[in-house]
């Protein structure tokens, strides 16, 4: 098997991985996959609001510059909460940078220079769709009664349309 390959794992490894839990296997597989996207996701919004972090340019480069570190330090603190929240259903997680890539469906930002209102503008959306991505995963949760993950969703919905609110006001 090579490094990046993503064959079946083998039923040794499986059984190594094998969490205790009492949701049935259909919903760790489902819950699982959905959380791995959305760390995908959440890794690549991290990303993205770390450049525009450090690419900020204008007059009001300060409080921009604090804004987006503020919401990155937010960001990144979900990626271990998601990560462990797959392996203590069951499940797995994420990999590596590749597989990230594999995962996410946030698009990626790779142009020299983006300026301060269309920096506000992309991160709104990537935040409204990351909003999105966490309801339907709330929605796989409900079907199979995992409160607990639900319950971490519910907050981090919070958390992401406060981004989306601060982040509209300064494109403003």
């Amino acid at each position: 098997m090579s490094k990046n390959s993503s064959t079946q794992l083998d039923d040794q490894t499986v059984a190594a991985l094998r969490t205790p839990t009492d949701l049935n296997a259909e919903g760790v597989s489902e819950i699982s996959s959905s959380l791995r996207e959305l760390l995908a996701d959440v890794f690549a919004l991290y990303v993205k609001t770390k450049n525009f972090h450090w690419h900020m340019t204008g007059p009001h480069f300060r409080d921009y510059h604090l804004l987006l570190d503020e919401h990155g330090e937010q960001i990144f603190a979900m990626t271990d909460d998601i990560a462990e929240r797959a392996r203590k259903i069951g499940g797995t997680t994420l990999r590596s940078i590749s597989d990230i890539s594999e995962h996410q469906r946030l698009h990626d930002n790779n142009a020299e220079f983006v300026g301060p209102k269309e920096m506000f503008t992309e991160l709104v959306e990537d935040n409204q769709q990351l909003t999105k991505f966490l309801r339907s995963t709330h929605d796989i949760c409900d079907r199979h009664n995992d409160v607990a993950t639900a319950s971490l969703i519910e907050n981090w919905i919070d958390e992401t349309e406060r981004r989306t609110w601060f982040l509209f006001e300064a494109a403003q």
